[in-house]
């Protein structure tokens, strides 16, 4: 199959990729060639960005840290509200100790988090 090979590529195909998304809609039948064209570029393109600007998972401290902002709390309203006390949230925020299995669930049901970002601490 074919993959971009350079910045200059990758440049050229997202150029075409942002006119083609104008020209097409939801109106646009399904083997319309330009959606098809849109379609093979943009798996070229996910292709080389996965490989070229992976992007990494959040940590739990990042992912409780946009929580805190979002909800509006702070870190010790948070703590009672996982039913942990202040400090122990602290060490879990700082990396310095893993949440239990336990506090993991609550963590991850209570903030709606993924279990993954919570179990990878």
């Amino acid at each position: 199959m074919a993959q971009i090979k350079n910045e200059q590529q990758y440049a050229a195909i997202m150029k075409r990729i942002d006119a083609l998304f104008f020209e097409t809609g939801e109106d646009t039948p399904s083997d319309d060639p330009r959606l098809l064209e849109l379609d093979l570029l943009s798996e070229l393109v996910e292709e080389y960005e996965k490989e070229r600007y992976p992007i990494e998972p959040p940590s739990l401290s990042e992912t409780i840290g946009a929580r805190l902002t979002e909800y509006n709390i702070t870190q010790k309203e948070l703590a009672a509200m996982l039913g942990m006390t202040a400090p122990r949230l602290s060490a879990i925020l700082s990396g310095k100790v893993n949440p239990t299995f336990e506090q993991a669930r609550v963590i991850s049901s209570k903030l709606n988090i993924s279990p993954a970002i919570v179990l990878a601490g």
